[in-house]
């Protein structure tokens, strides 16, 4: 049994619009986005809430932020 949440709907802001309208945000897949562009658009806090609120997965790489659009375990390789 998958352990998805649905995403409850907040008030529209123009990043949620453009972040997490793609259509591989809908199948599951990832967004990437720099961490300057979070924090200097929208705070890193907010962001990682609103990953948190739709119980995705955030990981933080070399200056990028990755966020895994499923609620489904990851699993890091290597």
């Amino acid at each position: 049994m998958s352990m998805l949440r649905p995403a409850i709907p907040l008030p529209s802001a123009p990043w949620i619009d453009q972040v997490f309208s793609a259509k591989t945000v809908r199948f599951g897949g990832v967004v990437r986005r720099s961490l300057h562009w979070v924090e200097a658009e929208v705070g890193r806090a907010t962001f990682e809430a609103e990953v948190r609120r739709r119980g995705w997965h955030l990981v933080e790489c070399n200056g990028q932020l990755v966020v895994f659009c499923t609620a489904r375990p990851i699993q890091v390789l290597f």
